[in-house]
């Protein structure tokens, strides 16, 4: 699957890092969850951090685009985060792209981990990472993100975003959108307040990028829902939403934190859901 309508589909790796397991999997014991992501000697997992890009319609839009490279040590050291094998700008590279040619940026929500690689560093100063994109987040994630709840707190970076809108090149999307031709812009608001997520509708195939609503393959189950979420019954409505109707659609569903699987196709599995078919991470690298 390379290309839904008028746009080509690329996944990019953004690097990884290392979250407590318990964290990921809220109530699920341990023996169940480590069984299906065995933890390092801190109870951490490794996830991935896999960004969306659609070329077409004349844009280059990029969703989410990872932790960034500019934390310091000892956040580094909390978050275990690699960068040896995967960048942003390696994998845009990969495809003979730059930061330079994306267009727009969707970022799902605004956690350090899908929204840190939007500034950077530039002598004193941070800047926007994609220097010619304009940035889109829910208006309702916006303001979370500026008063956080407790349990959010280390999550939301200011230095991630309000460079973004220093800059002026921050949008506020206020609810469902439909921004460009086949690309649905539909909330879910569990994990965060204000959570954005992408359906991308074509002839040949649909595909959601889901962000933190279905962050690994591991979580298609509609019990396994993160500690990290703010409202989990929330969560759990959002997921057979979502499940339901790709389901329903043979569609795709796009597992930003898998670090083995890229993709899976649900089906329903009694009152719960599985996988009929997933696709690895390394079989789309390899193309």
């Amino acid at each position: 699957m390379t290309r839904i309508g008028p746009w080509r589909i690329d996944l990019l790796e953004a690097g990884t890092l290392w979250l407590d397991g318990g964290a990921m999997f809220g109530s699920v014991p341990k023996p169940l969850w480590a069984k299906l992501q065995p933890p390092d000697e801190r109870n951490r997992i490794r996830l991935a951090m896999r960004c969306l890009l659609l070329q077409g319609e004349g844009r280059r839009i990029l969703v989410d685009d990872g932790a960034g490279e500019k934390l310091g040590e000892k956040l580094r050291d909390i978050y275990r985060i690699e960068y040896q094998e995967h960048t942003l700008e390696r994998s845009l590279a990969a495809i003979e792209l730059t930061v330079e040619e994306v267009t727009d940026v969707v970022l799902t929500h605004l956690h350090f981990d899908h929204a840190g690689g939007s500034t950077r560093r530039s002598q004193e100063r941070l800047v926007p990472r994609l220097p010619r994109a304009r940035y889109y987040v829910q208006r309702r994630n916006w303001y979370n993100a500026l008063e956080p709840n407790p349990r959010e707190r280390a999550s939301y970076m200011r230095e991630n975003f309000e460079p973004l809108a220093e800059a002026g090149v921050l949008e506020l999307w206020e609810g469902p959108q439909r921004p460009w031709p086949g690309i649905e812009i539909f909330t879910a608001e569990g994990h965060t307040r204000g959570q954005q997520l992408v359906r991308v509708a074509g002839p040949e195939a649909v595909l959601y990028y889901v962000a933190d609503l279905i962050p690994t393959g591991s979580h298609v189950r509609i019990p396994f829902v993160m500690g990290y979420d703010v409202a989990a019954i929330e969560t759990m409505a959002e997921k057979r939403m979502v499940l339901e109707r790709a389901a329903a659609e043979g569609a795709w569903v796009c597992l930003e934190h898998d670090p083995v699987l890229a993709l899976g196709r649900p089906r329903a599995e009694g009152d719960d859901f599985g996988w009929a078919e997933t696709v690895p991470a390394q079989a789309l690298s390899a193309r």
